[in-house]
């Protein structure tokens, strides 16, 4: 372990410490809620924001009748995409037939293009229901899939509190969009 009186400052933008932390700096814009909504309102929810983007822009995977499939930008593992409704509600109890129906089906379909695409042995799939629940975004419904691999747990998460995602958010964006059109 380097001693921190070895380490050395390099131009003002971090210290160098010999690779011997690994650094997630996407994760701080989560951390510091940016982008978060301040109320309930539809005009200042992301989830309502991004339907109006382009997909790829937006990491938006597939568009329904009453649903879309988005990856999730802080995501817990590789492929990890929520399932959210069009229509700005908060409680699952409130969806309509129509909407309870479709949101099922993608989340089928997600599973079957996420095991295509990248052999997921499992996935965890639910949704936090209210602030108290956890829901980040407690005011717009969205259902998390989480793909999972054996193994995929380590000490990454459990001691250095980071997750390794190989690959940039536009390139699984990319491999489940293209999937999506042939599953």
């Amino acid at each position: 372990m380097t001693d921190e009186s070895e380490l050395v400052e390099q131009d003002g933008v971090g210290i160098d410490d010999a690779l011997q932390r690994l650094w997630t700096p996407h994760r701080l814009a989560y951390i510091k809620g940016e982008n978060k909504p301040e109320d309930d309102q539809p005009q200042g929810c992301p989830f309502c924001r991004l339907v109006e983007q382009d997909d790829a822009d937006a990491l938006i995977i597939a568009r329904g009748v009453q649903v879309y499939a988005v990856l999730n930008l802080y995501p817990y593992n590789p492929g990890h995409l929520m399932v959210v409704p069009y229509r700005h509600v908060a409680d699952y109890t409130e969806l309509t037939e129509a909407e309870t129906l479709e949101l099922a089906e993608f989340t089928q379909r997600a599973m079957r293009v996420i095991r295509s695409v990248s052999g997921a042995h499992g996935f965890n799939i639910g949704m936090n229901q209210g602030v108290i629940a956890g829901a980040g975004i407690a005011a717009h419904l969205h259902q998390h899939l989480v793909p999972r691999w054996g193994g995929d747990s380590n000490f990454m998460p459990v001691i250095g509190h980071t997750k390794v995602l190989p690959e940039l958010l536009a390139e699984t964006r990319t491999l489940l969009a293209d999937a999506w059109k042939s599953v």
